[in-house]
């Protein structure tokens, strides 16, 4: 008789018991975690950030969201934040650990924006940021800039504070695992060593002059999963390195949407998952040596949040026999000012000349920024930043508030010490691009390096960053990775210890 035509459900399900077989691990008191997550959607009508001119939202895909997870050893309480947004800017982050410490009482709070460029206006220039300045550059930064918007950003500032609150709230007894799995098919450097010796971002397919990428890119998915003692999954937290630029039609989350949607799709729609976006200032999900067609937009985000979901989804599964109910939490920051770099004299009075012209000029833009950047340089000439480390035993979070290119990622992940590490970008602030120091030399170039009111940091900015997360990841003692247990030795099986039979 024929076997029954299993369905995926039930493919699913098989697997789902093939993976529980092992007793869970017993919960002990002393981990605490808890998740939560709140709807930061902006409105139609809206800005969307990410341009350094101003396009509005004209329909909606999917939420955008803050998510929580608040962890508890019994000695210190920190707060991984991940928020749908293209970033967060330094002001807004401090205002939201201030009403945290008087709400609940949690000091340590990592606030990591997903980079989503179909969020909300939570950036890039603040309400009142130039005021100081002339009528004509005012005019530049508010009429004919991206803009955060008043109203959006207490929206942000409330419901993350009270996503943290309710997280601090959800706390309970649970036992975590910790993995890293590879996705390596959807995220390409996308700067591009060029045949006149320079390197160029995006040069585009097909083009005769490309030779091979500049940069690395970092294919690890790193995982943190939370288990009740039921055994369902509470939620996890997931790090991988892709600028999030694919866009679908509308706003929304970009492909961390479908991401979740993975998840979910196996472990329930309750579960929560908390996307740290990697060091990605210099990838995307953009192959520039591939001579064939971009996918829509929305496919485009299926493929790549649905690949990182799919092989979180596979590590989680991994860790039935190394899950641990008792893990250190730590957390550590550093707070000091980094210089701007400062545009030449000569080149801001060629702005002032060239602003005058159309906006059509290829160079109006960069002109507009060099006057803009001349203006925040009259009110301060250095920037205060912060990285931080917040430790969940064998992990660290090593935080920074750049678009950080990944080859900073893969150095500390290399020397951090620790067994896993993730690197969180455009967290705790924003001060824009942050290439490596080759970018700056003879072969270097490409829009990263580019003189703006939002890249502007003194070329070793990213090495400052990137020992400062050394720092901090080195006064701390990681936990090691659980092993899954020795079998014990075993009999052969009396069926399979058969000689062969001919005849």
């Amino acid at each position: 008789m024929s076997s029954p035509r299993l369905g995926f459900r039930h493919v699913l399900l098989a697997l789902a018991s093939s993976v529980t077989l092992w007793a869970a691990p017993v919960v002990q008191p002393g981990t605490l975690v808890g998740f939560a997550e709140r709807d930061i959607t902006p409105e139609v009508g809206m800005e969307v950030p990410g341009n350094y001119g101003k396009v509005y939202a004209k329909k909606i895909h999917d939420a955008c969201k803050v998510r929580v997870s608040v962890l508890d050893d019994g000695k210190m309480r920190v707060a991984l934040v991940g928020i749908d947004a293209l970033l967060i800017r330094r002001e807004t982050v401090l205002e939201i650990r201030q009403k945290v410490k008087v709400a609940c009482g949690i000091s340590d709070v990592m606030i990591g924006a997903s980079h989503s460029h179909s969020s909300g206006p939570i950036g890039m220039i603040l309400p009142g940021e130039f005021d100081h300045a002339s009528a004509e550059i005012q005019d530049l930064a508010y009429k004919k800039s991206s803009c955060a918007d008043a109203g959006y950003l207490q929206k942000v500032i409330a419901a993350t504070v009270e996503a943290i609150v309710a997280a601090d709230q959800a706390k309970a007894a649970v036992t975590l695992g910790f993995g890293v799995g590879h996705e390596d098919k959807v995220a390409f450097n996308r700067r591009v060593r060029m045949k006149n010796g320079l390197t160029f971002s995006h040069p585009g397919k097909n083009n005769p002059d490309n030779l091979e990428f500049a940069n690395p890119t970092d294919d690890e998915v790193g995982v943190i999963g939370v288990w009740q003692p039921d055994g369902k999954l509470a939620g996890c937290i997931v790090n991988f390195s892709c600028h999030a630029t694919t866009n679908s039609d509308g706003i929304g989350a970009n492909w961390i949407h479908y991401t979740e949607k993975v998840i979910q799709g196996y472990y329930g729609k309750d579960t929560r998952v908390v996307f740290l976006q990697g060091a990605c200032g210099d990838v995307t999900q953009v192959n520039n040596l591939d001579p064939k067609a971009n996918p829509a937009s929305d496919d485009w985000s299926q493929f790549v949040g649905g690949r990182v979901g799919a092989e979180a989804l596979k590590v989680l599964l991994s860790m039935s026999q190394t899950r641990t109910a008792v893990v250190p939490v730590a957390a550590s920051q550093k707070v000091w000012d980094v210089a701007r770099r400062l545009p030449a004299p000569e080149r801001v009075l060629a702005a002032r000349e060239l602003i005058k012209g159309p906006a059509s000029h290829p160079d109006w833009v960069w002109a507009k920024e060099t006057l803009l950047l001349d203006a925040l340089i009259a009110k301060r000439s250095d920037v205060q930043v912060e990285v931080q480390a917040i430790q969940v035993g064998p992990v660290v979070c090593l935080s920074n508030p750049a678009e950080y290119f990944v080859s900073y990622g893969l150095q500390l992940k290399k020397r951090s010490g620790f067994p896993i590490t993730f690197p969180v970008e455009l967290a705790n602030g924003c001060v824009g691009y942050v290439p490596d120091e080759e970018a700056f030399g003879a072969h270097g170039g490409g829009y990263e390096t580019r003189l703006t009111s939002y890249s502007n940091l003194v070329t070793n900015a990213g090495t400052q960053f990137m020992n400062a997360g050394l720092e901090l990841a080195a006064q701390m003692k990681p936990s090691p990775l659980l092993e899954r247990p020795v079998a014990p030795v075993g009999k052969a099986w009396t069926y399979g210890n058969q000689p062969p039979q001919l005849k």
